[in-house]
């Protein structure tokens, strides 16, 4: 009668687990996003070939610069919000697996020994028979084993969830890494063009100082007033004083970059150097590439997906849980004395169901599962804002090359006049046809035009960087660059 009861008891459980159709809660499916077909400029972009719509990782070895990357190497095995990254995706990996342990039954072996006496006045059982105290050991060892039957699925969707929570940790990962590697890129090439207006600087005060001594020789022969000697006495502290400047804000770029790779910041010293001529120029493809590749809208497309396994999982609380009780079959012992413990009269077993349904809750079920739709909800438009916002990034790094690419020609022709206008202002001078005063200006001019074509130059690798950082991290080289093939 035990063995068909229990047996019983079996067919009822592996046929409601037989019944147990789809998980509670919705499938999830991807919102649409409103994605543009193209981009607004046209040439001299190109779309992506279908091998370039992976990540290619090692981007910014495109700038083909020797110094930056060993930087950006040190910066990827050493930057500590990099590794805090990579502990949170190992965390969100292992959550995975604790969420799975709930669809297998938990195995377990335990054992007793107690010792107890029983009183004589304890309430009697029968009262035709009197109580009697009793001493006696108490001997148990047995296994247990224990399962919830995820009928309406509410352990399938908290493992859907935990993946998706996974997955988006990697993804954030990847973003973590794609944010260091752009902002350090871009450091360094802010530094580097500061090295250029630095250069420039210290190229007009060799010539500055040249001039003060040439005015001065005059001004000691007379043909030079005082007030063209106070004037080039100006301008000359005016660029040491620029140069000071400039100088901090190199430091603060360094430091920053020192910060990045993992480094304390007096350890770090970067020599000066120059910026390439050529800009790289990546192929945008079109606006829905950036789906596939950023990993920040990937990050919250995976977030979407959790927040829906999370409406499931709040929605089967509606539905009664069914466990299976501890049992021991046939693996358990109980026994008065070690030496019986283990022989046949000695073995136990029990096996059980255990179903439960909330009846009334004040509104907690139905209100968790409105907090669950209202995070999902939440996501959805998180989702869409990110790739709205990766699109304004991508066509920003587009009209932002175009532009910068015409300002640097304009910016080179600038230079070339101011320098032709310098020289013509100075023969003048020293042909006593024009004031002193001309020449300041023209070289004022001509220092601010230097310093602007170099900004400017530096502003187009700052800009290809988060250009790149806005499509997602890397493309297969072309030999076309911002300024030509």
């Amino acid at each position: 009668m035990r063995a068909a009861l229990a047996r019983r008891c079996l067919e009822f459980c592996l046929a409601a687990i037989s019944v147990a159709g789809c998980a509670v809660g919705p499938d999830y499916h991807r919102p649409p996003a409103e994605v543009p077909a193209s981009w607004q400029p046209q040439a001299p972009w190109r779309e992506a070939a279908p091998d370039d719509a992976a990540l290619k990782g090692d981007w910014w070895k495109v700038f083909h610069d020797p110094e930056l990357d060993p930087l950006v190497e040190r910066a990827l095995h050493s930057n500590q919000n990099l590794k805090v990254a990579a502990a949170r995706l190992e965390q969100a990996r292992d959550q995975v697996t604790v969420a799975e342990s709930g669809l297998y039954p938990t195995l377990g072996l335990s054992a007793s020994a107690a010792r107890a006496k029983t009183s004589a006045d304890r309430p009697l059982s029968a009262y035709s028979e009197p109580n009697s105290s009793t001493v006696q050991n108490d001997f148990l060892v047995g296994a247990t084993v224990n399962y919830e039957l995820d009928l309406f699925g509410r352990v399938r969707r908290e493992v859907e969830g935990a993946r998706a929570t996974a997955e988006q940790a990697a993804a954030d990962f990847e973003n973590t890494r794609l944010m260091l590697t752009a902002q350090l890129a871009g450091d360094y090439f802010a530094l580097r063009e500061l090295d250029g207006e630095i250069e420039v600087l210290r190229r007009s005060l060799e010539l500055q100082r040249a001039a003060l001594g040439f005015v001065n020789a005059r001004h000691d022969l007379g043909f030079a007033t005082g007030l063209d000697l106070a004037q080039q006495q100006a301008l000359l502290e005016s660029s040491g004083a620029q140069l000071e400047l400039l100088q901090v804000v190199r430091a603060q770029n360094e430091h920053a970059i020192a910060t990045l790779m993992g480094m304390p910041a007096p350890d770090f010293h970067l020599a000066p150097g120059a910026l390439a001529t050529a800009v790289p120029l990546p192929p945008v493809g079109v606006p829905s590439d950036l789906l596939e590749r950023r990993p920040d809208v990937a990050a919250a497309e995976r977030a979407m997906a959790a927040a829906n396994a999370g409406i499931g999982v709040a929605r089967a609380a509606y539905y009664p849980s069914l466990d299976l009780l501890p049992f021991v079959p046939g693996a358990g012992w109980e026994s008065s004395s070690l030496s019986t413990l283990f022989s046949a009269p000695s073995a136990l077993w029990s096996f059980g169901v255990s179903a439960s349904q909330t009846l009334f809750d004040a509104g907690k079920i139905r209100a968790n599962v409105r907090i669950a739709g209202a995070e999902y909800t939440a996501s959805v438009a998180s989702y869409r804002q990110t790739v709205l916002s990766a699109m304004e990034e991508v066509e920003n790094g587009i009209t932002g090359l175009m532009s910068l690419d015409r300002a640097a020609t304009q910016a080179d022709a600038s230079v070339h006049s101011a320098q032709r206008a310098f020289d013509i202002a100075s023969d003048r001078y020293k042909g006593g046809v024009d004031t002193y005063l001309d020449v300041i200006t023209a070289e004022q001019t001509l220092l601010s035009n230097q310093r602007q074509a170099v900004q400017i130059h530096g502003q187009q690798f700052l800009t290809a960087v988060y250009l790149i950082k806005a499509l997602g991290g890397g493309w297969e080289e072309r030999a076309k660059t911002a300024r030509g093939d």
